[in-house]
């Protein structure tokens, strides 16, 4: 457990303004205004940064780039925002200041989103993306890949279908928040269902209805917990310990810790959903993405 700093009064006006977002949505809001609003919502040029939109493999991304970062190192980042939202717009902050604090490019991802697209579309391109950069030159020694909600599921599942299809794997993974088990059978969905403000158990299934459109929600490519995970590289998971998704980071981390992944596992005390995206008001973020940073360079050096 990572100790808190915030004071409750901190992390509580971070979920008011999260919910001043919600709030203003109804069930007939249309998704492209909710998408609209969450990239609004998040955006921040408060990290330095150059950034170019591209097309690798045929889908959409933006390389972001901190000053100093070394362009031979890549990590390759798959938003949250439950399959159906989010952006590299949303995602900017969080992706440059990872890139400060590693020292490297950061790839983010603009996945096809639901309802245009369902599953597996989204896993479907997280492999595209990974093998166009590897037939451009880029090492796979000298790659890494990270996501955070849905993202940190997407990244987790894309690594177990690499494996699976002989293709060699980045140098390590970031999962924040992972959305891991679509199947929500984590005690902690009951246990956290009080304390978290932004999930409970029914939106999750509700989200999986949508996503998986009759397929199991225990396919790996969907659900990565209930995966092989043997011969997935060194893995840092954050989660908050307000989450009723905990047990799906607390039980991947035990599972592939079984299969003998190196998984180095930070549950910070008194953090919601990817606390890591409120880096201005939250002490703790800003903690958090230097441990990140320190991960991912820590593991290139050994490359």
């Amino acid at each position: 457990m990572v100790a808190m700093t915030s004071t409750p009064e901190m992390v509580d006006a971070v979920i008011a303004r999260i919910r001043g977002v919600y709030g203003g949505w109804r069930r007939h809001t249309p998704i492209e205004q909710m998408r609209a609003d969450w990239d609004r919502f998040l955006w921040s040029e408060a990290q330095p940064a150059d950034w170019q939109d591209v097309i690798v493999g045929g889908v959409s991304a933006r390389w972001i780039t901190a000053p100093g970062a070394n362009a031979r190192r890549s990590l390759i980042w798959f938003h949250g925002g439950g399959y159906k939202m989010g952006s590299v717009v949303s995602h900017h902050e969080l992706m440059a200041r990872i890139s400060a604090a590693a020292g490297c490019r950061v790839l983010g991802v603009n996945y096809r989103l639901m309802p245009e697209h369902r599953f597996p579309a989204p896993v479907e391109d997280a492999l595209t993306v990974y093998r166009a950069l590897l037939e451009t030159g880029q090492q796979p020694a000298q790659l890494a890949m990270g996501g955070d909600s849905a993202g940190g599921g997407l990244v987790a599942a894309a690594m177990i279908m690499l494996r699976d299809d002989g293709i060699d794997l980045p140098a390590s993974g970031v999962l924040l928040s992972a959305l891991t088990d679509f199947a929500t059978t984590g005690a902690s969905y009951e246990t956290r269902a009080a304390v978290d403000p932004i999930h409970q158990r029914a939106l999750i299934q509700a989200l999986a209805r949508d996503y998986l459109a009759g397929a199991d929600a225990r396919d790996p490519r969907a659900s990565p917990l209930h995966g092989g995970l043997h011969g997935l590289p060194p893995l840092l998971l954050q989660v908050g310990d307000r989450e009723t998704g905990l047990d799906d980071s607390v039980a991947f981390a035990a599972r592939a810790r079984g299969h003998g992944v190196d998984v180095a596992l930070e549950v910070w005390d008194g953090m919601i959903h990817v606390f890591q995206q409120f880096p201005a008001e939250l002490p703790e973020a800003r903690a958090a993405i230097a441990r990140i940073g320190n991960f991912l360079a820590s593991r290139w050096s050994l490359r």
